[in-house]
């Protein structure tokens, strides 16, 4: 599934061409999505004021309301011109007055489309309920620690829930916790205010560092451009069971946790963070 560098990855490279253009026309194929596809025709003469991001999901703002994208397990989206040819699992087109179309494409259509036509997206329940920004001013490790108070979830868990901070996914919750000598394991609530700081200090550099070169390059994701991302080639946990530690060189260990996942090294995230 894309990750929040993923999906920040492909609203930068999809905003500069749907900044103050007109929707043309909209074509929607095959709605049936994880949630029936919202995408009214009243969309067509609005124009595209502004395009965010809201933990994985993607805001187009027009002049009646938000169109809030989920990319799901294997959506893209791309800019091409309106004369190019269908693929399959290509659901969706909104097509632009500068001639190119935004098109929307998910062999296992389970993204989604919701229109909001309020003025503030925040408020849909897609949103509502979301915690703060790894890369904002509003995530700290003070947060993360008051958080975990009373918790007694595996610390990974924690910090992949949306309710706690968001867009902390499968991958980049496994390399912070290796980078804060945490192992996942752990319950949220015997992490130390320290091992918090560290966490979160942890968070924020791999999420941006990711998002810097392109997001994590998986067998569904490639960028608005068709351009695959290269954060992958810096992984040091994630993927890489039995095989050597890049730092220690004990082989690391693998496991599922929470039904998902992960891998931690025995040696490197043992001793640092908590009680």
């Amino acid at each position: 599934m894309p990750e929040l560098p993923e999906v920040e990855t492909t609203k930068r490279g999809i905003e500069p061409f749907l900044l103050q253009q007109t929707i043309t026309a909209i074509a929607v194929r095959d709605g049936r999505l994880r949630w029936p596809a919202q995408v009214p025709q009243s969309l067509v003469g609005q124009q595209v004021l502004r395009v965010g991001r809201r933990a994985k999901y993607i805001l187009l703002t027009t002049t009646t309301g938000t169109l809030i994208i989920h990319l799901g397990m294997s959506g893209s989206l791309r800019l091409v011109t309106t004369d190019t040819p269908i693929k399959t699992h290509d659901h969706i087109d909104l097509q632009l007055s500068s001639g190119q179309c935004l098109r929307y494409n998910d062999p296992r259509r389970f993204g989604s489309f919701h229109f909001h036509p309020d003025d503030d997206p925040q408020t849909h329940w897609l949103l509502a309920d979301l915690g703060p920004e790894p890369l904002s001013n509003d995530f700290s490790g003070e947060h993360l620690f008051r958080q975990s108070r009373k918790r007694r979830i595996a610390v990974k868990n924690h910090i992949m829930d949306a309710k706690v901070v968001v867009g902390v996914g499968n991958i980049y919750a496994a390399e912070a916790l290796f980078s804060a000598g945490i192992r996942p394991t752990v319950q949220a609530c015997r992490v130390t205010r320290v091992g918090y700081d560290n966490l979160a200090g942890a968070i924020a550099k791999i999420l941006a560092r990711a998002i810097q070169v392109g997001g994590t390059t998986l067998r569904d994701f490639v960028g608005s451009d068709g351009q695959p991302g290269y954060f992958r080639q810096s992984l040091n946990v994630y993927g890489r069971a039995d095989e050597p530690c890049r730092v220690c060189s004990t082989p690391l260990k693998g496991m599922v946790l929470g039904q998902r996942s992960t891998v931690y090294c025995p040696r490197c995230q043992v001793t640092r963070g908590w009680r």
